[in-house]
């Protein structure tokens, strides 16, 4: 017989997959857990504790416990994996590969690049899972003097940007985001229906020799975000 808090974990579980609870929501408090499953309120805090742990439920002092949106949230100010991103959320993480290898890029390419022409590049080409949903296409060129071994990496065991960070540490980036509609290509290979809101990011990343890759990331609208936690304090300070 399964511990009664478990019980208590699977039936909110069900609530959320269902959705009868939906990102956002406010779930019961404790002594209401612990009235309808007929358990102590210490029994009814460690499911819904255990629950905030996983990422599945927030916190809110003062208001509540709610469902935490499931998105992954990429930051404007930081640079982060996707993998890293999804697994600190304590989801399940996976990777496809569509292309690893060697390609001439376009002028326009190279020149992003800081090239003065069209030459051997780096790409790849990958779909970032999050519980079997894909939830960010990627595409992006290495330079490959700056990450001489980019296509000897095992992708599934080490990230793209794990790796370049290790090699070619980051110094700045610019990047800008927009809003579309996925053509039938994206659409297919992020299982959402042609014409459905994406959001893209094009990131192109620096390090002190050079500027080490162009990377663009989109993903579908209802599946991902961008947000940010701003700190004024510092900058108040320092005027």
């Amino acid at each position: 017989m399964q511990p009664r808090f478990v019980e208590i974990k699977q039936a909110l579980l069900h609530q959320i997959e269902t959705e009868q609870l939906r990102p956002g929501d406010k779930i019961a408090s404790e002594n209401q857990l612990a009235a309808v499953h007929q358990v102590s309120r210490m029994t009814a805090r460690r499911a819904i504790t255990d629950l905030v742990d996983a990422g599945i439920l927030a916190r809110a002092q003062g208001a509540g416990t709610f469902v935490s949106d499931q998105r992954p949230m990429s930051s404007l100010l930081t640079i982060t994996g996707i993998k890293e991103e999804i697994e600190a959320r304590h989801q399940q993480y996976d990777l496809q590969v569509l292309a690893h290898e060697e390609r001439r890029g376009s002028s326009a390419i190279a020149g992003f690049l800081g090239m003065n022409e069209p030459q051997s590049l780096y790409y790849c080409q990958l779909i970032h899972w999050q519980n079997h949903q894909p939830v960010q296409l990627e595409s992006r060129w290495v330079n490959p003097l700056l990450a001489p071994d980019f296509l000897q990496q095992d992708l599934q065991l080490h990230s793209v940007n794990a790796y370049l960070s290790k090699v070619a540490p980051l110094t700045e980036a610019d990047h800008s985001v927009e809003a579309h509609l996925a053509d039938s290509d994206a659409a297919k290979l992020l299982d959402i229906q042609p014409n459905e809101a994406c959001l893209t990011i094009h990131r192109r990343t620096f390090c002190r020799q050079g500027i080490v890759s162009i990377a663009t990331l989109t993903h579908p609208g209802t599946r991902y975000r961008l947000g940010s936690h701003l700190n004024f304090n510092d900058a108040q300070e320092a005027i």
